[in-house]
């Protein structure tokens, strides 16, 4: 079992570092301004992980500043990253209980840290189920996307909560993982949590995913999101649309695994979706470059949206 991505300890928040994986060493955050960093420099990622950064990041705060000062560094945390609606959503979920006091803060940090694991246990759970409906009872060979396992929630995970699940029911033959350019989150963090779970896998470059899919060497694709719109267009790592596209050229299953709270309703459609822009320098050192971190799924290329609480045909 690997740690936990983020959790509370004493006066702090303990991250493991998924900067330095598949080397396990952990962060120490005492102060917003680590945090920030640490959120930016991708120490902590993954939508549901985020969340939880952005509420205890609120608790750590709420020891030492109150009013106005403590809503300015909760917003600080709120836009480190743009696209992940977690963030903010648990900046928010843990600055109403401010007026309460420090505890009151921890306390709601901490609720949303436990919501969040349950949460990822009952993706898995009824992602399992939906995956053996569409692809009948028998063991599966399943393409997934950057990271959307234990290290990008709490525990547990999204995406591979699903595989976990499939696994535990002996149903999982082989997972590709794409190494997703360009932090290699699939290869470094993907890879080290299925080998923890002895799951069947293979690391693939992004761009010989699609090509699997066409040769029938794959039955399902399953990711997770940063943020769905209320139509259904899902945001998630750059490189998925491209899987969507394959997926539905090949008539096989595309899943996004995601808890409610990444579901954004003030979102109308992927166009509205701020897509973030990283540094230049994480693609190519020799001249300009686009390095996009993330890009949108139009709706009716997603089979399902299995969330905590639903099953969710938005195509």
């Amino acid at each position: 079992m690997l740690p936990r991505a983020i959790d509370w300890a004493g006066d702090r928040i303990v991250l493991l570092d998924q900067t330095a994986l598949p080397r396990l060493t952990t962060v120490e955050v005492t102060d917003v301004d680590t945090l920030i960093d640490a959120i930016r420099r991708l120490v902590v990622r993954g939508a549901p992980a985020l969340g939880v950064a952005g509420a205890l990041g609120v608790a750590l705060a709420a020891r030492t500043l109150e009013g106005a000062e403590l809503e300015t560094a909760a917003e600080r945390i709120a836009v480190a990253r743009p696209t992940a609606v977690n963030l903010a959503g648990g900046v928010r979920h843990a600055l109403a209980a401010a007026a309460e006091g420090p505890d009151a803060v921890l306390a709601a940090a901490l609720e949303l840290r436990d919501a969040d694991i349950a949460a990822c246990h009952a993706i898995g759970d009824r992602g399992a189920d939906l995956l053996t409906e569409l692809c009948g009872d028998r063991p599966l060979r399943l393409h997934t996307h950057c990271n959307a396992g234990a290290l990008a929630c709490v525990e547990w995970g999204t995406a591979l909560g699903v595989v976990r699940s499939l696994h535990q029911r002996g149903r999982v033959e082989l997972v590709v993982a794409d190494e997703t350019r360009p932090l290699l989150q699939g290869a470094r963090i993907t890879a080290v949590e299925l080998a923890a779970e002895q799951v069947p896998y293979r690391v693939v470059v992004d761009g010989a995913g699609p090509s699997l899919i066409a040769r029938g060497l794959v039955d399902a694709v399953v990711v997770g999101a940063d943020r769905v719109a209320a139509n259904g267009d899902v945001a998630n790592k750059i490189g998925t649309y491209p899987l969507a596209l394959a997926a539905a050229r090949a008539g096989i299953p595309f899943v996004v695994a995601a808890p409610e709270t990444t579901l954004d309703p003030d979102t109308p459609d992927g166009s509205a979706i701020e897509i973030e822009e990283r540094a230049p320098e994480e693609v190519f050192t020799g001249g300009p470059a686009w390095n996009p971190a993330f890009d949108v799924t139009p709706a009716d290329l997603v089979t399902a949206i299995v969330t905590d609480e639903r099953v969710w045909r938005p195509g």
